[in-house]
C-alpha cells in the first residue's frame, strides 16, 4: 500500500510540474511536500548498516564485528615475519572488517602505527592512516566503524592524539557517547549512529581514562568498556578468560573481544619465546567451526552473550566474515 501511495505521489508530482494539472499553487506545495516526506520515510525503510537491513535497529553492543589485528601491517612478502595482514585497510574494510586495530608509538616525533617497534615494522603516521580511512568512510555513509589502538607509550591524548584525529577530518565522524562509561545495552543502535553522523567509535587502550571533557571526548577507555581474552594465543583450542578488563563495569555488563589470530612460537625453549602469527594454519583458524568455538567458549562465561569484536590476522584468508555474519543470526 505505501508502495502504491508513493508511486501515485510521483506521478501526481509529474503532473503538476509538466502542467498537464492545474492546481493553485498551495495546493502544489502541499503535494511536493507529502511526495518528498514518502520518499524519506521509504528511503529510511531501505537503509541497509554495514552490509544488512536487519543490523540497523539492532543496538551496537549486541552486534559482533569482524576486526583486523593490527591493520596497518600489511604486506604481500611471506617473509615480512612482523606482518600480520596481506592486504592493505581499504581491502580490509571492504572484506567486510569494521574493526580496525593497531598499535602506535613515537617515531621521530609523530605517532606512528608500529608493530612492537618501528625498527621492525614502520606503517607509516596515524594521520595518513586516519586519512585512508576516512576517504573510505565518505564513500560508505552507511557503515558505521570501529577503532580500538593501543597506546604503550601512554602518549598524551589531549596534545598528540586528539590533533591528529582533528587534523585528517576524523574527529568530525566520532561518536561522543553520553555518559562517561557505556554498558553493553546502552549504545545506539546502527541506524542512529548513522543518521547522526557520528559513527566512528575510539576506544584507546591507556591514556583516555581521565577523560577531562566528556562532553567533547570521543577517545574512549577501552578496558572500561570493552575487555579482552588473552592476546597472542597459540592454543588452536581457543580457551577463553577475561584477561585485561577495568572497573567499574563487571565483565558481563561490558563488551568484549576476542583474540582469535592464533601464533606460533618460533622460539618455543627460550622464555618468553618469539610469536609470529601462524599464516599456515590461517584457513582452519579462520573457519567457522573455529570461530563459532572460540565465541561459544567465551559466551559460556558471558551469560551466553555472543562477543562483539572477533579479532584477525590475515583477514582476507578463510571464511572469519561469513563466520560473523553466522554469529549475527545470517546464514547466507
Amino acid at each position: 500500500m505505501n508502495r502504491l501511495v508513493l508511486y501515485l505521489a510521483i506521478f501526481f508530482t509529474f503532473l503538476l510540474n509538466t502542467g498537464v494539472l492545474a492546481v493553485p499553487t498551495n495546493g502544489r506545495r502541499m503535494v511536493r511536500r507529502h511526495s518528498r516526506a514518502l520518499l524519506a520515510e521509504r528511503q529510511e525503510q531501505e537503509l541497509v548498516c554495514n552490509g544488512h537491513a536487519e543490523l540497523c535497529d539492532r543496538k551496537y553492543g549486541n552486534i559482533t564485528f569482524l576486526g583486523a589485528h593490527d591493520s596497518f601491517a600489511h604486506s604481500s612478502n611471506p617473509f615480512a615475519l612482523s606482518r600480520t595482514q596481506e592486504v592493505n585497510i581499504t581491502e580490509q574494510l571492504n572484506l567486510g572488517a569494521r574493526l580496525l586495530q593497531a598499535q602506535s608509538h613515537m617515531n621521530n616525533g609523530k605517532l606512528h602505527f608500529c608493530h612492537t617497534s618501528c625498527g621492525l615494522f614502520d606503517g607509516g603516521s596515524v594521520a595518513d592512516y586516519l586519512r585512508t580511512v576516512k576517504t573510505w568512510l565518505d564513500k560508505n555513509p552507511n557503515e558505521v566503524l570501529t577503532f580500538i589502538f593501543t597506546n604503550p607509550e601512554n602518549v598524551s591524548v589531549s596534545e598528540v592524539w586528539k590533533p591528529v584525529f582533528e587534523e585528517t577530518g576524523m574527529a568530525e565522524l566520532a561518536y561522543i557517547p553520553p555518559q562517561p562509561v557505556m554498558g553493553r545495552e546502552d549504545w545506539p543502535t546502527l541506524r542512529e549512529f548513522i543518521q547522526s553522523g557520528k559513527r566512528v567509535i575510539v576506544f584507546l587502550d591507556k591514556g583516555a581514562d581521565n577523560r577531562t571533557n566528556p562532553e567533547r571526548d570521543y577517545i574512549l577507555p577501552q578496558f572500561k568498556m570493552v575487555w579482552e581474552d588473552p592476546y597472542n594465543p597459540t592454543d588452536a583450542s581457543f580457551p577463553c578468560s577475561v584477561d585485561r578488563t577495568a572497573g567499574p563495569l563487571t565483565p558481563t555488563d561490558q563488551m568484549y573481544l576476542i583474540n582469535h589470530n592464533l601464533n606460533f612460537d618460533i622460539l618455543p625453549f627460550f622464555h618468553p619465546g618469539f610469536k609470529i602469527p601462524d599464516r599456515l594454519n590461517t584457513p582452519r583458524t579462520h573457519g567457522i567451526y573455529s570461530i563459532y568455538t572460540h565465541a561459544m567458549n567465551c559466551a559460556a562465561i558471558m551469560n551466553e552473550k555472543n562477543p562483539n569484536f572477533v579479532l584477525t590476522d590475515f583477514t582476507n584468508v578463510g571464511q572469519a566474515m561469513a563466520s560473523v555474519n553466522f554469529l549475527n543470526g545470517f546464514t547466507a
